[in-house]
């Protein structure tokens, strides 16, 4: 048997990376990452630092009855670095986990390059290594060079969707008098600004909204939207009631002067420590720069909103992992190629008529993670991450892979991701419907719910016993 490198490549320092190369340095192997920024920059980056947020400042809830909050639970109880840091440059947000941007990042990536087993390499990779273990995390916005790289070795061209970012604005900009302080139904502390519409304020919004003029995208490619992350004009162009069941719902909001729901209501949430930032809530958009103020500034008590970042719209690209990927992260036979004659290596298309093509191994071990491989969200990412960091160090100390219990948050994702699928594959956030159902019948969702949790804590730590990390 050949003997591997010792030292982990890792290729991107987005959330996905960072985790993984925590994770395999925590288990004693040494680590590489790669980070092109900022050396050659992103369409959505602002800084160098390793895992910064380039949507959202929210890492979603924290509650064991919300999908997200089971996840994050399973990973403080491996000892995740991006949840880690979450925790502790956390800003209010209600039930949520929201982060000061800048802290945040500035905490995992002092902490990875204070790590004695990780050196961190400010470069482009254009290739994959050709021997020894890569984890390839380089997100949703890969290099065109790398993407070719990605795409020589699957053997077959990339999925896509667009993704789109909302605005920050400052506090002082926005109108006190207007708005007000609350998280929905009181649940957390009073942590969103919100700002109430009448149904005549409404109207005019949405009016401007849908005939506001938007940013193009490539001719040469239809526009793909993920559900997850549609921007709000695209919303309100199904309805004009959509968006007051959406991201401007105001069930659960008194508006004090009132003592009653107001018709609509759009939220800001806390973007930085000092709580000078706020960001839009569920307001990514594509609308031209212009728009974005002209529109926005018809909400009430932003008709002066000061804008520090504008929403964006970006091309995501993901892998069909479902026939590339094993639970394990892992490229199928484990030597960077799919498995000969599984159709995998072919047009990544779901044609189930077998690739004949014979495909000779490589001398290397290929490992995904993050976004590039389908799921949806940073948490998401940090965990396939963490996934492939555990994996990948156990490849190399020789040990046997780990495939989460699909019990459990985890190994529900990363059983999604690599189980080849009879439909569109899509990319997916973590959810209680990918999880197996209890073995009795559960009527009441919530009883159901709580019982899937408490199996998924239980699975996390044995499997945390019998890893002895740490």
């Amino acid at each position: 048997m050949r003997t591997l490198s010792p030292e982990i490549t890792i290729i991107g320092g987005g959330l996905a990376g960072a985790e993984a190369a925590w994770q395999a340095a925590r288990a004693g192997v040494s680590v590489r990452l790669y980070e092109m920024r900022p050396t050659k920059e992103t369409p959505v980056h602002r800084s160098g630092l390793l895992a910064e947020l380039v949507c959202s400042n929210s890492l979603k809830s924290n509650l064991l009855t919300n999908a997200s909050g089971l996840l994050k639970a399973e990973m403080r109880l491996l000892d995740s670095l991006i949840i880690a840091c979450g925790d502790e440059q956390r800003v209010p947000a209600g039930e949520a986990l929201a982060v000061d941007r800048e802290r945040f990042a500035e905490c995992v990536t002092k902490r990875l390059e204070s790590h004695p087993n990780i050196t961190i390499v400010r470069e482009e990779v254009t290739e994959i290594p050709k021997d020894g273990v890569t984890i390839i995390a380089s997100g949703p916005l890969t290099s065109p060079a790398l993407s070719a790289a990605v795409a020589e070795i699957t053997g077959g061209e990339y999925l896509y969707f667009y993704d789109a970012v909302a605005p920050t604005i400052t506090l002082e900009s926005i109108d006190q008098s207007k708005v007000f302080k609350a998280s929905r139904y009181g649940k957390g502390e009073a942590a969103y600004l919100n700002c109430p519409m009448n149904e005549t304020e409404y109207n005019a919004f949405y009016d401007a909204l849908v005939a506001a003029e938007r940013a193009p995208t490539s001719e040469l490619e239809p526009l793909k939207l993920f559900e997850g992350c549609m921007p709000v004009e695209e919303m309100a162009s199904r309805g004009r009631q959509t968006l007051t069941f959406g991201p401007m719902k105001p069930v659960g909001l008194d508006d004090p002067r009132t003592g009653r729901w107001p018709f609509a209501v759009v939220q800001l949430r806390q973007e930085n420590a000092d709580g000078t930032l706020w960001g839009l809530v569920g307001f990514q958009t594509r609308l031209k720069w212009p728009e974005q103020e002209r529109v926005f500034r018809m909400i009430p008590g932003l008709e002066n909103a000061e804008f520090v970042r504008f929403g964006v719209m970006h091309r995501n690209t993901y892998i069909k992992s479902p026939e590339l990927l094993a639970p394990t992260m892992q490229m199928r036979d484990g030597s960077g190629f799919p498995v000969p004659g599984s159709g995998a290596a072919a047009d990544l298309s779901l044609d189930p008529t077998p690739d004949t093509r014979h495909l000779e191994p490589t001398p290397y071990h290929l490992f995904f993670a993050g976004q590039i491989t389908g799921v949806e969200g940073y948490v998401e990412s940090a965990a396939t991450g963490m996934v492939a960091g555990l994996n990948a160090a156990r490849l190399i100390k020789g040990q046997e892979p780990i495939i989460f219990p699909v019990e459990t948050m985890i190994g529900s994702l990363t059983n999604y991701i690599s189980t080849p699928q009879t439909t569109d594959f899509q990319p997916m956030n973590a959810n209680f419907g990918i999880l197996p159902k209890p073995e009795q019948r559960i009527r009441n969702k919530r009883d159901r719910q709580a019982a899937q949790v408490e199996t998924a804590t239980e699975a996390i730590r044995r499997l945390t016993s019998s890893l002895s990390v740490g």
